[in-house]
């Protein structure tokens, strides 16, 4: 068995540090800086952490190369069956004429602005689109959608991509609160409550925050009440709905409320015309009118009710394979957490993917749509996922390498020794590990336990630090090669990620140090009820494990728990 290293460099685990996020930082200086296509900069991210593991981390070749084909599988399935049947639900929409009819009930229900059809679609019908489906799905869709609607594709995607944050910690169906709460053993739904006492901030900030991007304070001045009631009534919903109803659909009722809602206003306050935001909209073309307008939202409706459905009577588990891994699993010991690691691929032909692919069948029964078209639009599909799907694969994979070597642990415990910072801090763990995977579950897996160890050792609310790894992963959302990727295919910008990332990298660092800010203030000024009684305490505990051997954080963390 491979017992991972926590500090290979000399003892220390600063230079570890160091050494460990190289494989990261090759991966943002060629995406970033260099603007080299997602792909690539993977490969070389691969590369150096491959070189890492093995050479530094001591980790065997035969572990390394298990962990790389865990990683592309897993993105294969279920990430990628998603995305691939969510673009021939949208190439069927295209095809149909669907996707004109929705294109057109905006145009004749929305204003000639584009800050407010900016927060209509990106925001309100993008979160509804995670909430549902998640994984890069609404990024492709909802950018796509607005480029037809007069935004340059750069823009369409970037703002797509900063929109893509409030729904995340609660994601598909609530799926990242139930990993979170099963890998660190606190109670699910208080972690969703605890969620949802957070990201409704970054809920209510955001349309603000994007609108600033898009026309500085002047188109704030102009549309703040809309901004107003779209983020205020999404984070109103989702704060009651994670509290007190339940965090599986917090996400889906926020969406739609925020969507209702904001359509509702406009009915009843008249947007001040700005020449400065009007939408250079392409002409109206003679097969716009084959469709009424209203049927374009047939196809997103059914999408929707399929999908809840679908979780709701656990479908998703009927006929659920458990695979362990040959060769990886429990073949690696986490010395973090000293416990074997685990490599299940759970495979579920009935996964949510499939709810999607059933969603797309029935529309295309409902609208009648010939089976030449069909075949055309999952064509399409296969060819505009590739390039996603190499990209997943390499991304993942590299995320899988990373974790299984011991190198997420080094860095990990790095952010963990920051002692009276990690508050702050701790919203970067969630915003790392989902920056490597591209998924706030995935995140959640990785990192969710190790928030709960750094929070026992120093004596804070392990609740709260699990619950903020989560928010701040909702941030790395933006800066995910995966979720880039998955929208330049569609909007034509392929091999163009770099130019995306760095629209986006700054903001999803802002966004992360606000949410850092929310937690330290939830840490030490809105205490809890059942946060630890005495922080002096724990941090007298946390001395003197470290007073025999003056020894590093890692082994003073591993002295505390013992």
């Amino acid at each position: 068995m491979f017992h991972q290293i926590e500090a290979p460099i000399g003892g220390s685990l600063l230079l570890s540090f160091l050494v460990a996020a190289l494989p990261l930082v090759a991966v943002l200086v060629l995406l970033g800086v260099m603007r080299r296509p997602a792909w690539q900069a993977s490969l070389a991210g691969i590369a150096a952490a491959l070189l890492l593991a093995t050479l530094v981390w001591r980790m065997p070749l035969r572990l390394a190369v298990d962990s790389l084909a865990a990683g592309a599988v897993f993105a294969l399935w279920p990430v990628m069956w998603i995305v691939f049947n969510a673009l021939i639900l949208y190439n069927i929409t295209v095809v149909s004429g669907r996707f004109a009819a929705f294109r057109e009930w905006m145009l004749d229900n929305l204003p000639n602005d584009g800050r407010v059809v900016l927060i209509v679609i990106g925001f309100a019908f993008g979160c509804l689109l995670e909430g549902i489906s998640g994984f890069g799905t609404p990024v492709a869709i909802t950018s796509a959608l607005l480029i037809s609607l007069g935004f340059a594709p750069l823009d369409a995607l970037a703002f797509t991509l900063i929109f893509n944050t409030a729904p995340v910690a609660f994601g598909a169906l609530g799926s990242p609160i139930t990993t979170l709460g099963a890998v660190t053993q606190l109670s699910d739904v208080k972690l969703g409550a605890m969620i949802g006492r957070q990201v409704p901030f970054i809920a209510m900030l955001l349309p603000f925050y994007a609108t600033y991007l898009y026309g500085g304070w002047r188109g704030i001045r102009g549309v703040w009440p809309v901004l107003l009631v779209a983020g205020g009534s999404f984070a109103l919903a989702q704060f009651v709905s994670s509290n007190w109803l339940g965090y599986a659909l917090t996400d889906v009722l926020a969406s739609m409320a925020s969507l209702v809602a904001t359509l509702l206003f406009l009915k009843v306050w008249r947007t001040p015309f700005d020449p400065a935001f009007a939408l250079d909209l392409p002409p109206r073309s003679t097969e716009d009118a084959r469709v009424p307008a209203l049927y374009g939202w047939l196809p997103w409706l059914v999408l929707s009710g399929v999908v809840i459905v679908w979780i709701h009577f656990g479908w998703s588990a009927l006929g659920q394979q458990r695979i362990e891994w040959p060769g990886l699993h429990r073949a690696v010991f986490i010395t973090t957490y000293q416990r074997p690691y685990d490599a299940v691929w759970m495979f579920q032909p009935l996964a949510t993917g499939t709810a999607i692919l059933a969603a797309t069948i029935l529309v295309a029964l409902l609208i009648r749509l010939a089976a030449g078209q069909f075949v055309g639009a999952v064509r399409d599909a296969a060819r505009q996922v590739r390039l996603p799907a190499l990209t997943t694969m390499l991304i993942v994979g590299l995320a899988y390498l990373v974790n299984y070597s011991g190198m997420a642990f080094t860095l990990g415990l790095g952010v963990a020794s920051a002692d009276v910072a990690f508050p702050l801090l701790s919203a970067f763990l969630g915003w790392l590990a989902v920056f490597l995977s591209g998924s706030d579950t995935s995140g959640n897996a990785l990192f969710g336990n190790l928030q709960v160890v750094a929070a026992h050792k120093l004596g804070l609310d392990p609740l709260l630090m699990a619950a903020s790894n989560s928010s701040g992963g909702v941030m790395g959302k933006m800066i995910s090669p995966q979720n880039i990727c998955t929208g330049t295919s569609i909007t034509g910008m392929a091999g163009q990620e770099g130019r995306v990332l760095a629209r986006t990298f700054r903001h999803s660092v802002i966004l992360t140090l606000v949410l850092g800010v929310l937690v330290v203030i939830q840490q030490h000024l809105l205490p809890a009820p059942d946060r630890p009684a005495s922080r002096k305490r724990h941090r007298r505990r946390w001395r003197r494990a470290a007073r025999p051997d003056r020894s590093p954080p890692h082994e003073r963390a591993r002295a505390y728990r013992a």
